[in-house]
Parts: structure tokens; sequence; C-alpha cells
């Protein structure tokens, strides 16, 4: 926890840091080719709501129509969140399995059907 209110997240290493206004309401899991190759779970937040910190630079991965760019750590190659390209999108996407287990445990995943219709299952 950063502070009170606030929820972190951080990467095997501990070089990337993501603090959270709060914990998830909801988490998604996605089965598209990408996502379910990462293995993650998403959250979403307004960007300025979300500090995220880096001890070394992370990894950038930019998929199909380069819409969002998906960042990892340089150092334990865990997947950190995806940012948009368009400086009008105002919500990033955090990994949520970078979160506690007891965040995790008490949060409700809707899995969304990414590699096929695009709705909620």
């Amino acid at each position: 926890m950063a502070h009170a209110e606030h929820v972190l997240a951080t990467c095997h290493c501990g070089s990337v840091s993501i603090c959270l206004p709060k914990a998830p309401a909801e988490i998604t899991h996605c089965n598209c080719s990408l996502c379910r190759r990462y293995g993650v779970l998403w959250t979403y937040y307004a960007i300025a709501d979300v500090t995220i910190t880096s001890e070394k630079r992370t990894d950038t991965y930019a998929w199909n129509g380069k819409n969002v760019d998906f960042h990892r750590c340089s150092g334990c190659g865990c997947v950190t969140h995806w940012y948009p390209r368009k400086a009008s999108r105002e919500s990033l996407g955090i990994n949520a399995r970078l979160l506690d287990s007891e965040i995790l445990a008490a949060v409700q995943i809707r899995y969304k059907d990414d590699a096929g219709t695009g709705l909620f299952i």
C-alpha cells in the first residue's frame, strides 16, 4: 500500500511500481491472441489517477493497429500495463496480476471474448 486509500502494484523485481487510487471493482480476462499469451488480467483507470514509477526503463510492444503500447519491465519481464497512443484517450490498462493476491481474490473477473464476438461472456 502506498497510502491508506491507495493500492500498489509491482513487477516481480520491484523496478516498476504502479500506484492506483483504489482497489479495482472488477477485472477483465481477455482471450485475444495477445492477452491470452501474456496471461494477464486487466483493470482500467483514468491516466490522471495513476502514478507509474520505474527504476529501469520499460520495453514496449505495439500490436496490430498500434493503438496502445504494452509495457514490460526490462529487468524481470513482467507485463505491467498498456498505455494508449492517442492523446485523446483518457484511460490505461494495468496488469491486475501485479496486485496482492488478497485483492485479486476479492474482485469479480469479467470474461471478454475479444478473440471472437467482443462481448462479455
